[in-house]
């Protein structure tokens, strides 16, 4: 009996996920047929020549992408990836494989005894850690070099302009591509948007759920409760799982191979170069998916702590 109605509420959620995903595609059908009638009407021509879907860089702003971008890209999405895998097992699997006790010793150490987690947790975390690692690097060098400029908005045109390009996307007639020289305003507030708001919103999020989150500070968990963060810790990886699907569906309808170079080969050539380190770095990606087993974790996790069911 048991057995029947977990294959009916399975069948349900499959039903469900296809009622949903008939009616996305009818929506943007939809969606697309009355962009391609509106950017016909005289008004909207106007606005669009006034608005043609870009900012003007600031002064200064260096042209191109450098090799040290590239390599923050990969480990981005090298990361990225890993986390939301381990946070869709944290999240899903009821009887973990092992647990881990952190050493309570060196630099790391505290009066209480410390907490017991899931290996995945564990990776989960320590993934986090590097990734936020990364990002403060990413950061201070985005700022050093002026690369900044090209990701945060520096005038209030960049929300008609970003209008004006999704309202191009839409109707199929898409925005000139030119990443290498500026980014399209929509481009502009996604990026912005991933880096200065997603990202953040994670972190403070993730660290609230954390064993790492002081729990005897009474005041400041009223503040910012336990159910508030987990409410938006979610949230926030579904944006990341779609801004990461959108990205490289653009990348590849937009000039793969030109798209690629700058993203990974630091020039803005449209040779197979970008092409090459992308698809070694989907190589290395998938290798440390599938090693981020059990068998493989616990004894890097035995480092810095105890290992055990």
């Amino acid at each position: 009996m048991a057995r029947s109605t977990g294959k009916k509420q399975a069948g349900n959620r499959w039903v469900r996920a296809g009622v949903v995903a008939v009616s996305s595609v009818v929506l943007l059908i939809v969606a697309v047929v009355f962009a391609m009638w509106l950017v016909g009407v005289e008004e909207v021509k106007a606005w669009m020549a006034m608005y043609p879907g870009h900012s003007p860089l600031p002064e200064g702003a260096p042209v191109g992408l450098p090799a040290w971008l590239g390599w923050q890209h990969f480990l981005n999405m090298f990361f990225l990836v890993l986390i939301v895998r381990t946070g869709w097992q944290v999240r899903t699997v009821t009887r973990p494989a092992a647990h881990w006790v952190r050493n309570n010793k060196g630099l790391i150490r505290t009066k209480g005894a410390p907490t017991r987690i899931s290996l995945d947790l564990w990776f989960h975390l320590t993934l986090d850690a590097l990734w936020v690692l990364n990002g403060i690097i990413f950061v201070i060098v985005l700022f050093a070099t002026g690369q900044w400029m090209r990701i945060v908005p520096t005038s209030w045109d960049v929300f008609p302009n970003a209008a004006s390009a999704a309202l191009q996307y839409l109707s199929l007639d898409w925005p000139t591509e030119d990443g290498w020289v500026n980014y399209n305003a929509l481009q502009l507030l996604a990026y912005f948007t991933t880096v200065f708001i997603a990202a953040p919103l994670a972190i403070v999020t993730g660290l609230r759920t954390s064993g790492a989150w002081p729990k005897k500070a009474t005041k400041l968990n009223k503040v910012y409760p336990m159910e508030l963060a987990r409410a938006l810790h979610f949230p926030v990886m579904l944006y990341f799982v779609a801004f990461t699907i959108v990205h490289v569906a653009l990348v590849f309808a937009t000039g793969a191979l030109r798209n690629l170079n700058h993203m990974y080969a630091a020039n803005d050539s449209e040779n197979w170069t970008g092409l090459i380190i992308f698809a070694v770095s989907i190589v290395v990606v998938v290798g440390f998916w599938f090693l981020a087993q059990p068998v493989f974790l616990r004894p890097v996790a035995a480092l810095t702590g105890k290992v055990g069911k």
